[in-house]
């Protein structure tokens, strides 16, 4: 394998896992879904159709026991409910502190799993798909490109210098991350990035609204609603 693609099922990740097998071919990718405790399993059920579109080798990995002293209001543990409206309201409410959806260090335990695992199976290269909007703001601290910077000199140091981070989409939004999928002809079809669970998307929480303006921004219906 050359390359871990830590792959959620959604836009980003799937964007992510188009990239790594354009630059190394499916036979040298592997994609990685994680179980963090989620209310809902749309996600694993997407990574799983995607990675059998690709052809690329899946695993998956279960952290829920991290988490489950959290209060985020995606985890299953959580008696809150998951807030519909956008980023931007959110924040307003927090007072520029992470959202609700925040799942505390997220990224930084994700990417640490990952690189042991990489490691074990040969990859040089992981594939994460953080973007400038998921940062702004400090929704999701562990989304900005100092964190980014971090971690993959850390990854870098800690595996001898034998793996890195590559966040391609790091100071770019969700719209271009979507317009790069177009010309890679990424399965968007596939993909879900709903915090809830339903039968469809729901169109109100913030990943939802951010999801419909990248599409919108594109000029083209979202394929996968």
């Amino acid at each position: 394998m050359k390359a871990l693609v830590l792959f959620s099922g959604g836009v980003d990740s799937t964007t992510c896992l188009a990239i790594a097998v354009e630059k190394y071919g499916a036979d040298e990718v592997l994609a990685l879904s994680v179980r963090y405790g989620q209310k809902h399993i749309r996600e694993t059920q997407a990574a799983k159709k995607i990675a059998q579109h690709y052809g690329v080798a899946l695993k998956e990995l279960d952290l829920t026991s991290i988490f489950a002293d959290s209060s985020c209001s995606l985890l299953s543990s959580s008696d809150q409910e998951i807030p519909k409206e956008s980023y931007d309201k959110q924040l307003e409410k927090t007072g520029g502190a992470p959202v609700s959806t925040y799942v505390p260090f997220r990224n930084g335990l994700f990417l640490s799993s990952a690189a042991s695992i990489a490691l074990s199976n040969g990859c040089e290269e992981i594939f994460y798909g953080a973007h400038s909007d998921d940062a702004a703001g400090n929704a999701y601290p562990d989304c900005s490109s100092e964190f980014n910077e971090a971690i993959n000199r850390a990854i870098y140091l800690g595996s001898g210098n034998a793996l890195t981070v590559t966040a391609p989409f790091i100071g770019m939004t969700k719209a271009e991350v979507v317009k790069w999928g177009l010309k890679l002809k990424a399965p968007y079809e596939l993909t879900w990035s709903c915090y809830e669970g339903g039968d469809r998307p729901c169109g109100k929480c913030g990943t939802c609204i951010d999801r419909a303006k990248a599409f919108k921004a594109n000029g083209i219906e979202d394929p996968g609603v």
